[in-house]
């Protein structure tokens, strides 16, 4: 190597925190904790592990959940924790255990103490190894696997907590981010960009495309031609207009060609291409400034595999 050579990183940050393994729906669910497990087997076998730092986040406050969500839709949470070894089904797969709202306001803890971190310039950018996910949540009630909204509620601490005009949230989720699309709806301060399986579950109907919405449906077996294709044709030139201050990734693995939750074909080397899109937004706009959230993603190895793909481009280490 030539005298005086640099090599440059990019400082990344992993939050998580056991409690988020506490969490479990019952044997069947595939929203279980051996998630987390698998990530952290792949983050080792990638040899990451000491290339990142590690953090844990805090309990996420009242306050701060209610720039989301409704007391109505805490409430329902936080009283109806069964007793231990029991559950209590909000719908027919969105289900407590006794551990689950100490779990949900880690992970959402998680993602503003994240957000916290990246705008204090500690670090670059960060993932948050959390569940329950998050984009499904509604302002006024859990669904679909999701407690509390972990990417709209650090959006909303980035805005009204530090006083950002502009962030933007991407969601690469198989299934629309129903949730966190009601929650900006009409707040002119965010815009979201988000591929998803149409016609699938949350089976919203598709939005008008606009400046601050570029939610785009696709159909089932789309593949990674189809995805890059959207995301240079209407992703990036809404983002680069934008000039968002801070980037959300709702980053969920389970359009996976493995994974048996959803019917899409993307493999690893699209969440790096993806991610690479985005640090190049940030890089231009804000500072690189990314906080990304794990949502769904369900075969293991397939989950373990995306992340650690993730991670890796984030710090620059591909």
């Amino acid at each position: 190597m030539a005298s005086g050579y640099k090599t440059y990183f990019m400082s990344t940050a992993i939050y998580s925190h056991p409690d988020c393994l506490k969490h479990e729906m019952g044997e069947w669910h595939p929203e279980c904790p051996a998630r987390l497990q698998a990530i952290e087997d792949q983050l080792i076998n990638a040899r990451l592990d000491g290339l990142v730092e590690r953090r844990e986040g805090p309990l996420a406050e009242i306050p701060a959940l209610m720039r989301n969500h409704t007391p109505e839709a805490i409430a329902a949470i936080r009283d109806n924790l069964p007793d231990e070894g029991s559950y209590f089904p909000i719908d027919g797969d969105t289900i407590l255990n006794a551990h689950s709202y100490q779990a949900a306001l880690r992970a959402a803890g998680c993602a503003m103490a994240a957000t916290d971190a990246v705008l204090a310039g500690d670090i670059d950018n960060a993932f948050c190894a959390i569940r329950p996910p998050g984009h499904h949540a509604r302002p006024g009630n859990a669904m679909g696997f999701c407690l509390f909204n972990n990417i709209a509620l650090a959006a909303h601490h980035a805005l009204d907590g530090h006083g950002l005009e502009r962030v933007a949230i991407v969601d690469f989720d198989v299934h629309h981010g129903n949730g966190t699309a009601e929650s900006f709806r009409d707040d002119a301060r965010v815009l979201m960009a988000s591929f998803y399986q149409h016609p699938f579950y949350p089976y919203s109907e598709p939005e008008s495309v606009t400046d601050r919405c570029v939610n785009l449906p696709v159909p089932a077996r789309s593949g990674g031609d189809v995805v890059r294709k959207l995301v240079q044709e209407h992703w990036l030139p809404a983002l680069h207009a934008f000039r968002p201050q801070l980037i959300f990734i709702s980053a969920g693995f389970d359009a996976h060609r493995e994974d048996d939750l959803g019917e899409m074909a993307l493999v690893e080397a699209d969440y790096a291409w993806m991610t690479r899109q985005i640090m190049a937004v940030a890089a231009e706009h804000c500072q690189g400034r990314i906080v990304s959230c794990l949502e769904g993603g369900y075969n293991l190895s397939a989950l373990g595999r995306s992340v650690a793909a993730h991670v890796k481009t984030l710090a620059q280490l591909d």
